[in-house]
């Protein structure tokens, strides 16, 4: 029999800070960093050693101390579904290690000289401020000891998220505080419905099964869309399961679905039908009306994007004759909110769905200043792309959390727009790219934007102006 190996738990470490995932960040008594679940700045832990190489990972199993900064979580699912791990920190305290970790990126990763940290701006939305949510249909439900040591038997037809890091592996959810209501009522509804007429949840080892996933979105205009997805298609069983659905919440203004018979549970790609209601449903960012389809990026967070992108505004200042480029501009959201302040919007977005979007956005606005193209903007961004729309005056980039490409790096420099505005969700990347900028250009100012409280996400919003020759 192979030797079992002795737990490795290192006494007393004090927990200092937050770190990638919203872990907290200690050392033990030689020096070596460590990684720990569920901890917040100021706990003293003893922790279970779970991985070790250059640094570690590991969880506590005895608290010496508490941190001031500590909370009691306000959902049964804290620390089961993975989402909101910071719940058990105050929200003062989330955006005071938030903010310091944009300034710690920007110095460290970037070497960058910031002009002036303003204030993070944090939500006055902190539950229900999402407006898309997406679940999934299992045949069986991940339980804990503490289900199992009271018989609950992971058997179970279940409606919830993944398990971190398990893509086998689901946790029921019951109430989510996420989205507002009637979105808990609904899914609740939902898999009781799928219950009722005993349709079959997924097996997502076998791939086998009916019912696979639901995609959720819910406008600030009170609008609600729900995008059923199913393994394969059987009309008398789709109907009748639509049509329950309708029936109890007549209030849903776009029911759609989509049969994906592949293993990827992604809707790229995939067809998707109306089956009542329109096609699309509506959403007010500020001024600007938005369309959004079933495959629309659109910021999940709408009442704080507002705030984000009023930021966006202020850093530009736009006197209404400048020449505005929109890099990585999704819908067209950021691009069409400024239009009415600038003489043109030229904007670039690799999803084509997308630019069709962002197209009819501007036609159902009346925005007659822009112009969109689809395509990476690595391709699109060129030197005869720049003769044919004009040096830009403003630049705003809003990547995805990878960055920017370097080639796209190199043709701001070659552009040389006197403002820079650099949107972004991922600091670390960020401050890279502005490493890659600083040959040309110098950081003004830096913004925080918290878009979703309880995690360890985070927006930055930086302005940049040309280095005087």
């Amino acid at each position: 029999m192979r030797k079992q190996k002795k737990p490795v738990i290192w006494e007393n470490v004090s927990i200092h800070g937050l770190a990638d995932k919203g872990r907290g960040v200690g050392r033990n008594s030689e020096g070596m960093v460590v990684f720990v679940e569920q901890t917040a700045p100021g706990d003293v832990v003893d922790v279970l050693v779970t991985k070790k190489k250059d640094f570690a990972e590991g969880r506590p199993i005895h608290f010496h101390a508490y941190s001031e900064d500590r909370t009691s979580p306000f959902c049964t699912h804290f620390n089961i579904c993975g989402g909101c791990k910071l719940q058990h920190m105050t929200y003062d305290a989330q955006l005071k290690y938030k903010d310091q970790m944009v300034r710690d990126a920007l110095q460290r990763i970037g070497k960058i000289e910031v002009g002036s940290y303003l204030p993070i701006i944090g939500a006055e939305e902190q539950k229900y401020y999402r407006n898309k949510l997406e679940f999934t249909f299992a045949n069986k439900q991940w339980i804990t000891q503490e289900m199992m040591d009271r018989g609950d038997s992971n058997l179970r037809d279940v409606l919830g998220f993944h398990r971190p890091g398990a893509f086998d592996k689901m946790v029921h959810i019951d109430e989510c505080f996420l989205m507002p209501e009637p979105m808990n009522a609904l899914r609740n509804y939902m898999h009781a419905l799928a219950v009722e007429q005993k349709l079959e949840f997924y097996d997502v080892r076998k791939h086998e099964g009916y019912l696979r996933n639901v995609m959720m979105r819910i406008s600030t205009l009170g609008q609600i869309m729900v995008v059923m997805v199913f393994k394969y298609e059987d009309k008398a069983k789709r109907e009748t399961y639509l049509d329950g659905i309708l029936q109890k919440f007549p209030e849903i203004t776009s029911l759609q679905y989509c049969i994906n018979e592949g293993v990827n549970d992604s809707l790229w790609g995939k067809t998707i039908s109306c089956y009542a209601g329109k096609s699309y449903i509506e959403e007010a960012l500020g001024h600007v009306t938005y369309r959004i389809a079933p495959h629309s990026f659109f910021q999940t967070s709408t009442r704080q994007a507002v705030r984000l992108f009023d930021t966006v505004a202020e850093f530009a200042e736009l006197s209404g004759k400048e020449n505005v480029y929109d890099l990585y501009t999704g819908v067209g959201s950021i691009g069409l909110y400024l239009a009415k302040d600038c003489l043109q919007v030229v904007g670039i977005e690799e999803i084509p769905e997308a630019i069709v979007d962002a197209q009819q956005n501007a036609e159902r606005n009346n925005i007659s200043n822009t112009t969109f193209y689809a395509g990476d903007v690595k391709n699109i961004l060129t030197d005869q792309f720049a003769e044919q729309h004009g040096k830009p005056d403003v630049l705003i980039t809003d990547p995805p959390r990878a960055g920017m490409h370097e080639k796209v790096a190199e043709m701001l420099l070659k552009l040389e727009s006197p403002k820079i505005v650099y949107v972004s969700c991922n600091p670390a990347t960020q401050a890279r790219d502005l490493n890659w900028l600083s040959e040309k250009y110098e950081v003004v100012k830096s913004r925080a934007v918290d878009m979703f409280p309880f995690t360890h996400h985070i927006e930055n919003v930086v302005l940049l102006t040309l280095k005087k020759s």
